[in-house]
This record gives C-alpha cells, structure tokens and sequence, in this order.
C-alpha cells in the first residue's frame, strides 16, 4: 500500500496528544519509515476497511496506528497508541524477517 499523504483531523490530533501523548508529526513518522499494515477491521463502506500500521518514531518509539485507506496513496488516521506487549511481539517478528 503506498502513503503518499497522511491527513489528521484537527480533534483527532487533540484527542492522540491528551488520551495517548501521541504527537502528529510522531504519526508521520511512522508512515515514513514503511510500517507493517494490516487490516483489523472490514469497513460498512466498500474499500475502507481500518487498518493499523505498525511502526517505529525517530526516536524509537513504538506506535500502532489506525487508519482508513481513502485512496491514490491518502490516509485518514482515527487513532495512534503506544504497541501493546502482542503487537510489539508481532513487530519485533516481522522486522527478523
């Protein structure tokens, strides 16, 4: 899946940065650096499913991100969080590979 632009609404960013200390340029990060993407949930409307990308910050942090695939190449996120214990399990195995 290719990200070309990454599009956080206003009150969602302010919802990441006061429920989960997550930052938007931290989100922009992680799509930058090639995330592992997988779907968690099929979407009411045809081709927007949620997504969550899994991902490293510059500064090593870990976050998942959730997010709707709108098409060519632009994301709308709904949601980022630090990895629980199973996703940086599951992380830390993608990235032996």
């Amino acid at each position: 899946m290719e990200i070309r632009d990454v599009i956080i609404l206003p009150e969602v960013e302010q919802k990441l940065i006061w429920k989960h200390q997550v930052f938007g340029d931290e989100v922009e990060e992680v799509f930058e650096k090639g995330p592992h993407i997988r779907v968690v949930q099929k979407g009411m409307v045809k081709g927007q499913n949620l997504y969550a990308a899994l991902g490293r910050t510059q500064a090593g942090r870990y976050l998942s991100v959730f997010f709707i695939n709108k098409g060519k190449g632009v994301v709308i996120v709904i949601s980022a969080r630090d990895m629980d214990k199973k996703e940086r399990k599951l992380y830390g195995k993608i990235g032996k590979k």
